[in-house]
């Protein structure tokens, strides 16, 4: 074989032929200068269990999967072994694309109040700018959870939050509810976030208006508007 793939390699690529014969690369480059080994009969039997597992799964297991799955099934096999069949065969796993929760959903009716931080300073005392998101929050057994948090844009202090298996406008209003007992802001706070449809709805903006606060949006589809709450959960879930 390893003849066949040298008369050949003008006519097909190396790793091509090597998969096709069943022949690893490393064997057919060793036999090339001179130092070739037939493999044992069990190194054999092992390397096309490796093989079988990879191809059984939907080439979704990579090397640690397959030593479990081998393992489980009585085989004595490293992750060593494995990842060197793999990669002598050219067989490399799929990654699946991770499933992230959307958080912000701005497809509503309600009315999208303007930006009132584009020209605005930063602020030079405590509650002047509250900013507020929504993160999810990964569980054991692949579940979500949702993370409404309310932030002093001037000292970056959480003033208020809420943890809850949905993402209802309660959500939100809970976490603003702690912050207004926890504070007691002036008339004129500036309370900033997405364009979300928990923010835009009419209770919330009931409760914002009977506090005489003032309320601001990110513009569509421009994530700096909110950075600063971005940049907290970012910090938060490193």
């Amino acid at each position: 074989m390893y003849g066949f793939i040298l008369s050949n390699e003008d006519n097909f690529p190396c790793q091509l032929q090597c998969q096709v014969l069943g022949v690893s690369r490393s064997g057919y480059y060793a036999w090339r200068s001179g130092n070739s080994h037939q493999p044992k009969d069990e190194d054999k039997v092992m390397e096309q269990k490796i093989i079988n597992s990879f191809r059984e799964n939907k080439r979704r297991y990579g090397s640690r999967r397959i030593v479990k799955d081998l393992r489980s099934a009585g085989n004595r096999v490293s992750r060593y072994t494995a990842g060197k069949v793999l990669r002598e065969h050219g067989l490399k796993a799929i990654q699946p694309r991770s499933f992230v929760p959307k958080t912000t959903d701005s497809r509503h009716a309600y009315t999208i109040s303007p930006n009132l931080l584009l020209d605005r300073t930063m602020p030079t005392q405590p509650n002047e700018v509250w900013v507020g998101d929504i993160t999810y929050i990964p569980l054991a057994g692949g579940k979500w959870a949702y993370l409404a948090v309310w932030m002093d844009l001037y000292s970056r202090r959480i003033v208020g939050w809420h943890l809850d298996y949905h993402m209802q406008e309660s959500l939100i209003t809970t976490a603003f509810k702690k912050a207004l007992r926890t504070r007691k802001p002036p008339k004129g706070l500036i309370v900033h976030s997405d364009r979300g449809g928990q923010y835009a709805s009419n209770n919330f903006r009931k409760l914002i208006d009977d506090y005489k606060l003032l309320q601001s949006m990110s513009r569509a589809d421009n994530p700096y508007d909110n950075a600063f709450m971005e940049s907290c959960f970012s910090r938060f879930k490193a």
